[in-house]
């Protein structure tokens, strides 16, 4: 059975840093588009980053330059490096695999950025 198990949440202040896991229980993961999404209260989920199976990344306009994503194909794990932390990254975080039309989604792990 697949599973996406993200770690790594929790209570953060602004300007603090977290490092999301998400272990993936997947045959051939190192084929799968590997990305983080989140989701705020009353707001739709988002795309925050992907890597490809070629280690290429992609982030959303609000945390380039303070986030990064990576993944340990040995592991089959993907991380997200998250720096200078606002209170507008307050949110679920979702981890999540495709490949063509095969879609896994974590259940999630909250983030909150608050003094």
């Amino acid at each position: 059975q697949v599973q996406l198990v993200e770690s790594g949440g929790g209570l953060v202040q602004p300007g603090g840093s977290l490092r999301l896991s998400c272990a993936a229980s997947i045959n051939l993961f190192r084929l799968y588009t590997m990305g983080w999404y989140r989701q705020a209260p009353g707001k739709q989920r988002e795309l925050v980053a992907v890597v490809n199976s070629g280690g290429s990344t992609n982030y959303q306009e609000s945390v380039k330059g303070r986030s990064a994503i990576s993944r340990d194909n040995a592991k089959n794990t993907v991380y997200l490096q998250m720096d200078s932390l606002k209170p507008e990254d307050t949110a679920v975080y979702y981890c999540n695999a495709k490949l063509n039309t095969i879609e896994y989604w974590g259940q999630g792990t909250q983030v909150t950025v608050s003094s």
